[in-house]
């Protein structure tokens, strides 16, 4: 069960909590090193992020698809993406209607999963889950990203912050993650029908 793989999906919900410390810290004025608690949570963001690609991709180059990895990689990711997504809320970065929708879709998701379980169905991640998840870690990333250094014009990453703070780029990221949000939802209430009734 505790095979490289599954060992960095469990790295990723430690990630989780590094996030949400170093928020805490920063929003209660306290400091680490002097270092900003909104840049932690970003790199811890980033980390968790490049961690869920970098998981399933062992998986499936080394050989070590388990059961336990299908069950706790998307809680994994359900994880990390709600509470980014209440903080985005908390700031003003993500309207509330759409963090409710997210959260509701991953509890509705998990639910279905559960049944299927019990069912003897194991029921992973498809294509339409795993885009949604790509669009909701790039916009909660640009957010943070904008939180982070948005305000420093000198720091090493003021082109590309620019670059990603744009409202183009806010607007695709933000309702790619709604639409997809909707329909990988619908997508897996039609492929749970059978077990629903």
């Amino acid at each position: 069960m505790f095979n490289l793989p599954n060992s960095i999906t469990l790295a990723r919900i430690a990630l989780v909590v590094v996030f949400t410390v170093a928020l805490s810290l920063e929003m209660s004025g306290i400091r680490l090193a002097g270092i900003s608690g909104n840049v932690i949570a970003l790199y811890a963001f980033v980390l968790a992020a490049v961690s869920d690609w970098l998981d399933g991709y062992l998986a499936r180059k080394l050989g070590m698809v388990t059961t336990f990895g299908k069950l706790i990689d998307p809680l994994a990711d359900k994880i990390l993406v709600s509470a980014a997504f209440i903080f985005l809320t908390t700031t003003g970065q993500c309207p509330f209607w759409v963090t409710a929708l997210i959260i509701c879709r991953e509890f509705l998701v998990t639910g279905l999963r559960q049944i299927a379980q019990d069912k003897g169905v194991i029921m992973a991640a498809d294509w339409t889950g795993k885009w949604k998840t790509a669009f909701q870690l790039a916009f909660c990333t640009q957010c943070l990203i904008v939180i982070a250094y948005g305000s420093c014009a000198c720091q090493p990453f003021a082109f590309f912050t620019q670059g990603v703070s744009g409202e183009y780029t806010y607007q695709i990221t933000l309702w790619g993650s709604v639409l997809l949000t909707v329909w990988s939802g619908l997508h897996y209430c039609i492929q749970s029908w059978k077990f629903l009734r």
